[in-house]
Formats: structure tokens, C-alpha cells, sequence
């Protein structure tokens, strides 16, 4: 498929089809696809939808996708249209939980019509070979391999509601709706050999309308046994007089090892807690604008056992503020946050302030069996007061803040929204960046990266924007491919397009793009571990001045002349897109010999271009588009503008007569003096041209001559091909061209 490309931000931008991406959808119509498990020990992607579950090859998704129709049940559905669900967006299989189960098998879960089903799909150890017809062929295997089983405590009743989850040694954990109505949430550990865990039933200071959205397995230290998984989710938090609802964003964390407590907590988490994770903006006056709703979240690992990124995508949907923003979070930071004080509800009014009480030993949260407590095997050795104080006390009192306490990047008063973020680290020629690609609600990517900045929020620089569909999940794999999936299908894109920049070194280098880099020849993907004399690489100031010297600069500075016709009266558009979407742009005209001036009131300057509205004769000329950035000057177009009359273009255009009709009314004289002398000149070199063919046509019609051509002929016949096949297509018209009868009245 052909992708979208785009240069610059803003509201309906013109779209150029630059890049070319995998695309891949069963059905034209709506089906939910989510991106659901990334394999990469055998280059399998798993993908949900309806009523199917999709294998595709990571290196090239259109290539040997193999499906599994599993749809639910046809009383299953009858029943759920009975209680008056969707028919079309709830009342299928929506396929929301793919995890690998062993070697072979993964276990998969759907919606099932609002009655939660799972199954274990055979997807084989590595593709089968097999003889056909005397011929060895490999056979990639997936197809259901066993009974469907309830879902329930595994999987959201409601397609529209999420389901997060991870399998751990054969067991899954979920974050989902445990119910019918979508009262019931949980934190549930099931498909276990142990006994079944969940969070405490109807406790609102445990989950409180959670939105899951995200689960990662998180080591803490160096003993397995104190790794933890984290759930990401927002929840709606009622305020000290128990009315208004306020949407927070909060991370739990559980220990996969954790089996209940002996008297109290039975069979629910005896290890649960949760912080609340901030992305704010701060204020010239101290307030703080928060973005409460979170997204999407991405894991970085980086050089550093401790030094895990979390990446977070927050909006903001307030009735007096609107927007997104990114924030990434130190790991080191959130543990720190689990370290400190637990909340306390305290005083007349309810307060939160810190626990100052005696906190019990071992500390509630800890895992048994880890560095602290190797003498605990079990939570339900751990006393009584632990357990009780967990119950109780869930909530820490400090909230997470990102690194630096600010967004990276921070959108407002746009026409879209962030959905979805994924994060590679990129080794440049001055530095290790951090590229992100977000997701828009709109159909679009970013791609960006962020510079260092004193000022209150980080400077973000857009290199390129992607229009693919609705975003709703992202997927990033070392091969350097990025993956997306929406409603309508998935796309697979690559993480670098060096060749989108063009073919000079300035717009190499202004493009400040860590993937590329100007080898001298091409703008072309940058290594590290390279070496090349021509290479040319400025991240931070992007300078082609200082970057590009020897690489004619001055050439490449002045673009080439267009012609472009305007009718009078009507509206005309020049188009100027510039190749940086950090460059300012400014018009200038030239009439006759007149030196260059500034654009009347009446043109309107757009990021795509220049609109003239009810054009005149006046405003014929030669039209200048300029760019700046970081210094830099050009010129990207020139336009040559021409103005027609209202009854020229009626006369060319009258569909009533036919050509040679009122052709035939108008002397030629009359013809080519709506075009320039430099066109006029054009146009009898060709009817001259016309007439030389016919003649030599005339020729080769006689008798065929003896021998090889020699001569003037032989100069000719390759010239003859050449005007041959270049005139082939204005002698298959149905209709004669103006130039074709002005030549027949010469």
C-alpha cells in the first residue's frame, strides 16, 4: 500500500504520497484490530479482531498471514442482542487476550457476545515441513487446539471495555470487569494450578471504576522472587465529601507469588498497592494544569539495571482545558514512591496525610521469599497485621512525577489528541536521543524527538508525520519496523525514510532526523560504527551552513520556475510545502521588471501555500516562496502566475462545439495571443516538428529501401522513434488539442 506523507502539524494538512508501508485487513469493514503479542524468537505477530486471530510475519505482514476463524456462538449472540447490546460492536468474539502458553500452544480469550470464552490454539514449535507432490514445503501451524472454556475473570465482558494481561509461568493475570453489568473490576490471577487471586471485592479504596490500560512484569532488585507486576489504569476517585468523581491516573503493583492471607484477605492480594502517577504542567503563579487521563504507556529499557523509562500518553478533557501531553518516568523514582509513606485518611474533614504511625513487619508490599524476607515463604505466614494494614492502607502518599517534573511534550488547543506512544533509542552523531512516535486520533504518527530546554516544558521537534488510519496501538520491534493497528486494519511501517528528505545535503541536515545523515551522495541511514569523511550530522542546531559547506549550496538555494494559470475572477492556489516543518515561510511577488515586494491583504498565506481569492490581472507575476530556518535561507518555488479572461478559458473549453467548429471561427493569430512570446515559440517549434513528421511519415510509406539505412537517414530513425513515441498520446485522443489545430491553420 501507499502511504500518506507529511511534513508539518497543524489542521488539514495536504497530504504528499511520499513513503510506501505493508498494510493488512481481512474486511473493509470495522473489526477492532489490536496488536496483542509480539514473538520475535519466530518472527510472529499476533493480532485480535472479530471473530478472528491473526499470525503474521514480523518482517512483512502482508506475507503468509495465517487465520483462525473463531467466532461466538450463535445462542451466545442471540442472547446478547437480546439484552439489547450492539449488534455490530458488541456482539461478536472480540479477541482481547493472546498470551504464549508454552512452546507450542497460546491461550487466547475473547469477548464472546458478553459471555467471555478462551481456547489454547496449537501455533507449532517451528513450521512443519512436508512432502507434497515430491516436494518439501514448510507449513506454518495454528489452528484451535482444544474445547472452549470460560472466560470469566480472564477477559471483559464488554468488548469496549480493556482487558489487560501477562502470562507468568502458566498462570495469567488480568485487569478486567469481572461481571456482566461491568460493576465488578479486578485484579485477577487465574489459569493457575494454585488457588485463584483477586483484588478486594467492591473496595473503592483499592480500584475505583479503574481504566486498565497497561501490565509489565517489573524486576526489583536482583531476586526474581521480588519482581512485581505493575497495572497501569485511571480510575475515578471521589473527593473528601464523597461526590465529585475525579479522574486519576494510578500504577499498582502486586507479587506474582502472593496467595492470600491465612484469616484475613483470603484469597485476595495481600502484597496490593498503588500510587498515583502525575504529567502536569507548572504554572508562571505556581498553579498546576494536570492531565488526569492516561493512554498508553511504553516501556524503555536503557544501559541501567535500574534505570527503566516509563513512557505515558495523557489528555485532558476538562470542559475549561483541552489537550495532551507526554511524560516519561524513572523507574528508580517509582520505587522510590513505594519506599516512602503510606496515605492516611485523618482529621474532621478527611484528609490525606502521611501514616505516622508504627508501619509493621515485613513492610506491607513485600514479596516472601525475596532479598527482605527470605524466611517467609508464603504470604500467609505474614502476621495479621500486615495483612490488616494492607487492607487499609493501599494508597501511597507521594505521587510519582516525571522526570524533571514536566512534560516532554505538551499539545494544546490542537485538532487531535495523542492515543498511543512507543519510544527507540537512537545513536547519533553528537548523542543518544530518544525518538518517540505517537499516535493521533486523528489517523496519524508523529515522529518526533525531544532537545534539552530551560524553558518549562521540553522543545520537541517534529521530523515527520505519518497519515495512516485511527491509531489504537502501537508496536515497536529491533528489526526497525513499526507496527499499528486501528478498526480497519494493520500497517507496517519503517522506523527510518531517510530518502523522504530529499536528495541534498541541507534538507538532510535541516531535517535533524538521528536515523539519517548526508554520506556525501544521499541522504541515507545513519551507523554509528560508520566512517566516512563526507558524513554529515548536526541533531541539535541542524545548521547546513556549517554542515553542508562544498556540497553547492548556492544552487540549491534557488528553485526552478513554474508556470501556473489563474482565472480571472476565480481562485487560485500556489502550493509551497516546505521540506521542514520548522520553517517559517514568506511571499514575495515580482511584476514585469519591478523589483520584489510583499503580498497584498487580499492574498491569504497558508502552511500549504499561497490562496488569491477572485484573482486579477494585477495580480499576474512572479511569486517567491522563501524559507528560514536556523538562519538558513531559500527559495523553495517559483511561480509564474498567469491570468486568463473569463471568455478565453469559456472558448477553450466550450463542450457545445465541437474543436473544429469554432476552431474554425477563430483566426490563430487570435489563439496565440493568450500565451506568452517565450510559449508562442513553443508552439510553432512544435507545429514545425509536426509538419517535419508528417513529411518523413509521407516517406516511409513509399517502398521500403534497399539496404541498410545510411546517411541522414540513419541520423534520423532514432529521432523519429523518439517524436514517435512522444506524440503517441495526442494522436490517440478522441479529441484534436488546441496546439494540434493551431498548427492546422498555419
Amino acid at each position: 500500500g501507499v502511504g500518506a506523507y507529511k511534513l508539518l502539524f497543524g489542521p488539514f494538512l495536504l497530504s504528499r504520497v511520499f513513503a510506501s508501508f505493508e498494510h493488512y485487513s481481512i474486511s473493509d469493514k470495522a473489526m477492532d484490530y489490536r496488536i496483542l503479542h509480539v514473538d520475535e524468537d519466530q518472527d510472529r505477530m499476533y493480532v485480535g479482531c472479530k471473530d478472528h486471530v491473526l499470525s503474521m510475519d514480523i518482517n512483512n505482514i502482508t506475507d503468509g498471514t495465517l487465520k483462525v476463524f473463531w467466532p461466538a456462538s450463535n445462542s451466545k449472540i442471540e442472547e446478547c442482542q437480546m439484552a439489547g447490546k450492539d449488534p455490530t460492536h458488541g456482539c461478536g468474539n472480540f479477541i482481547r487476550v493472546v498470551q504464549p502458553y508454552n512452546r507450542t500452544h497460546m491461550f487466547m480469550c475473547g469477548s464472546g457476545a458478553y459471555s467471555p470464552v478462551c481456547v489454547y490454539i496449537n501455533r507449532g514449535r517451528r513450521p512443519e515441513v512436508r512432502v507434497v507432490y515430491g516436494k518439501w514445503l514448510q507449513e506454518q501451524v495454528f489452528h484451535i487446539d482444544s474445547k472452549s472454556e470460560s472466560g470469566k475473570g480472564r477477559c471483559s465482558f464488554n468488548p469496549e471495555v480493556n482487558t489487560v494481561s501477562v502470562m507468568l509461568n502458566q498462570e495469567l493475570f488480568s485487569g478486567m470487569y469481572i461481571d456482566f453489568m461491568g460493576t465488578d473490576s479486578a485484579i485477577f490471577r487465574s489459569l493457575t494450578k494454585r488457588n485463584a487471586v483477586r483484588t478486594d471485592q467492591h473496595n473503592s479504596k483499592w480500584l475505583s471504576e479503574p481504566i486498565f490500560i497497561d501490565a509489565h512484569l517489573i524486576p526489583d532488585g536482583t531476586d526474581p522472587n521480588d519482581a512485581k507486576l505493575y497495572f497501569f489504569f485511571r480510575e475515578r476517585l471521589t473527593d473528601n465529601s464523597g461526590h465529585t468523581k475525579n479522574i486519576h491516573t494510578m500504577v499498582a503493583r502486586v507479587c506474582p507469588n502472593d496467595i492470600g492471607g491465612q484469616r484475613s484477605l483470603v484469597n485476595k492480594w495481600t502484597t496490593f498497592l498503588k500510587a498515583r502517577i502525575v504529567c502536569s504542567v507548572l504554572e508562571e503563579d505556581g498553579t498546576e494544569t494536570h492531565f488526569d487521563e492516561l493512554e498508553n504507556v511504553f516501556l524503555l529499557e536503557t544501559d541501567q539495571p535500574k534505570g527503566l523509562l516509563v513512557f505515558g500518553v495523557f489528555t485532558s478533557t476538562s470542559s475549561v482545558f483541552k489537550g495532551s501531553a507526554v511524560c516519561m518516568y524513572n523507574m528508580a523514582d517509582i520505587l522510590t514512591v513505594f519506599n516512602g509513606p503510606f496515605a492516611h485518611r485523618d482529621g474532621p474533614n478527611f484528609q490525606w496525610v502521611a501514616f505516622q504511625g508504627r508501619i509493621p513487619y515485613p513492610r506491607p508490599g513485600t514479596c516472601p521469599g525475596g532479598a527482605f524476607t527470605p524466611d517467609i515463604h508464603t504470604t500467609k505466614e505474614f502476621p495479621d497485621d500486615v495483612v490488616t494494614f494492607v487492607r487499609n492502607h493501599p494508597v501511597m502518599y507521594n505521587p510519582i512525577y516525571p522526570v524533571g517534573r514536566r512534560p516532554l511534550v505538551v499539545r494544546t488547543g490542537a485538532d487531535y489528541k495523542y492515543t498511543a506512544v512507543v519510544v527507540d533509542q537512537v545513536a547519533a552523531a553528537d548523542g543518544n536521543y530518544q525518538v518517540l512516535f505517537l499516535g493521533t486520533d486523528k489517523g496519524t504518527i508523529q515522529k518526533l524527538i525531544v532537545l534539552p530546554s530551560n524553558q518549562s516544558v521540553h522543545e520537541d521537534l517534529i521530523l515527520e508525520e505519518l497519515e495512516v488510519f485511527k491509531v489504537c496501538y502501537l508496536s515497536i520491534l529491533f528489526s526497525q519496523q513499526l507496527y499499528v493497528s486501528s478498526e480497519y486494519g494493520v500497517s507496517q511501517v519503517s522506523l527510518h525514510r531517510c530518502q523522504a528528505y530529499g536528495e541534498a545535503c541541507a534538507d538532510c541536515c535541516l531535517a535533524r532526523d538521528p536515523y539519517c545523515a548526508w554520506d556525501g551522495l544521499s541522504c541515507s541511514r545513519f551507523y554509528p560504527t560508520g566512517k566516512r569523511r563526507s558524513r554529515r550530522q548536526d541533531i541539535i542546531h541542524g545548521n547546513p551552513l556549517t554542515q553542508c559547506r562544498g556540497f553547492n549550496l548556492k544552487a540549491y538555494r534557488n528553485a526552478a520556475e513554474m508556470m501556473q494559470y489563474g482565472v480571472k475572477n476565480n481562485t487560485t492556489f500556489l502550493e509551497c510545502i516546505p521540506k521542514s516543518p520548522q520553517a517559517s515561510i514568506r511571499w514575495l511577488i515580482q511584476r514585469d521588471n519591478d523589483r520584489r515586494k510583499e503580498l497584498s491583504d487580499r492574498v491569504v498565506s497558508t502552511e500549504h501555500g499561497l490562496l488569491i481569492r477572485s484573482v486579477q490581472l494585477s495580480d499576474q507575476g512572479l511569486y517567491y516562496c522563501l524559507t528560514t530556518e536556523n538562519n538558513f535561507k531559500r527559495t523553495v518555488a517559483k511561480i509564474r502566475l498567469r491570468v486568463l479572461s473569463e471568455a478565453m478559458v469559456g472558448l477553450l473549453t466550450d463542450k457545445q462545439q465541437s474543436p473544429w467548429a469554432w476552431a474554425s471561427s477563430v483566426h490563430p493569430k487570435v489563439l496565440l495571443s493568450a500565451f506568452s512570446p517565450a510559449e508562442s515559440m513553443a508552439v510553432q517549434q512544435f507545429c514545425k516538428e509536426r509538419q517535419e513528421q508528417k513529411h518523413l511519415q509521407q516517406r516511409q510509406q513509399q517502398p521500403p529501401h534497399p539496404g541498410p539505412l545510411r546517411g541522414d537517414l540513419a541520423k534520423l530513425k532514432p529521432l523519429l522513434d523518439r517524436r514517435k513515441s512522444r506524440n503517441r498520446h495526442s494522436l490517440n485522443q478522441p479529441q484534436i488539442s488546441v496546439t494540434e489545430m493551431k498548427c492546422s491553420f498555419r
